[in-house]
Formats: structure tokens, C-alpha cells, sequence
């Protein structure tokens, strides 16, 4: 889901493991030459983004030794499962109010699916995630790997996860996903 850390924790994976990091919107921002998600939406179309969004996950799964960092839309879309499936897919399960609460504290102008004109940003934020998360929430269980940052925060003694680092989360993803090759 946007704003739950994919990049961050992304580029602390590929620098541990040796791998190159990619973020799948970046890459289809320079694709159609243009400097956002949020403009390639506005001055195209979602579904023009997603189409670019398809080219650049197919062309990232022929490659090997590389983390992405995918757009929290991308999992909508079949054809990308079957080329995040060509890896080890991981899902940074994060509760809606903590991702509500980081997206209103930095705006919403970069994240077109949830830039609304008026209202409080956190309502309106978790309002806008809260249907999204309805309506992908299946296609996110298909990853190989939950890591739930709940369960991370209570095994640290935290009570809220906004205390988690990416460097906590990161190590979660390790662990698991050490797990998941040794099945």
C-alpha cells in the first residue's frame, strides 16, 4: 500500500543483500518523461500509468539480484503477479491509521489516488485507504511474505508501530523471507 515504507526498507534490503533497488514508479516516470505519479494521473489516466506500470515490472522480472519497490496498485493487475511471482514477493502489512497519519504529516499533492481538494488529510486519508484496502486486500495476500508491522512492534515492546525504523522492518523481511527459502 502507498506510504507503507516499500522504498525505504527496499533500498536497505538491495544495500544488505547486495542487490540493485529499483522503485517501479520512478522508472515508469521516466518512461513517459514526466516527473510524477501525479502528473503522468492527471495529464493521462491511471490506467495509462498502469499500462506503463505492467512494461516496467515485465521487464524487471527478466532480471536477476534486485529488490523493487512496487506501486501499491500494481498488485491489482494479474500479469504483474506473474512477473512478481519470477522473485520472492513481500508485503509490508501496515495498519491504516499509522499509513493515514505519515501520508496526511507529508500531504497528499504526490499521491493521486488520495489528493483530495478540502477535508482533514487524515480522514480524508484513511477514508480514501480504507477503500483501497477493501478492494485489494485479497490481491496483497498473494504475496509470498506478510510482514505485519504490528506483529514487529509487539515483539520489540512498542505500542504503535510509527516507532518501528526501516531498519526494524527491514530485518523482519530478512528473517522472513530466510524462512520462506528454507521451506
Amino acid at each position: 500500500m502507498m506510504g507503507s515504507g516499500k522504498s525505504t526498507v527496499g533500498k536497505i534490503l538491495a544495500e544488505v543483500l547486495g542487490y540493485s533497488f529499483f522503485d517501479s514508479d520512478k522508472l515508469v516516470e521516466q518512461a513517459v518523461g514526466m516527473p510524477s505519479v501525479a502528473q503522468i494521473f492527471k495529464v493521462h489516466s491511471e490506467a495509462f500509468f498502469r499500462d506503463n506500470e505492467s512494461s516496467v515490472l515485465r521487464d524487471l522480472s527478466s532480471m536477476r539480484r534486485l529488490v523493487v519497490a512496487t506501486g501499491g496498485g500494481a498488485v491489482i493487475r494479474p500479469v504483474n503477479w506473474k512477473n512478481m511471482k519470477k522473485g520472492l514477493s513481500v508485503w509490508l502489512d501496515v495498519p491504516l491509521e499509522a499509513l493515514a497519519r505519515r501520508i496526511a504529516k507529508v500531504g497528499t499533492a504526490s499521491r493521486p489516488l488520495l489528493d483530495q481538494p478540502s477535508g482533514d488529510p487524515y480522514t480524508m486519508a484513511f477514508s480514501k485507504l480504507s477503500t483501497l484496502a477493501e478492494q485489494r486486500g485479497d490481491a496483497y495476500a498473494n504475496a509470498d511474505v506478510r510482514v505485519s508491522l504490528e506483529e514487529i512492534a509487539s515483539k520489540l515492546g512498542h505500542d504503535d508501530v510509527s516507532k518501528l525504523t526501516p531498519i526494524d522492518i527491514a530485518l523482519e523481511v530478512l528473517r522472513n523471507e530466510t524462512l520462506s527459502i528454507a521451506i
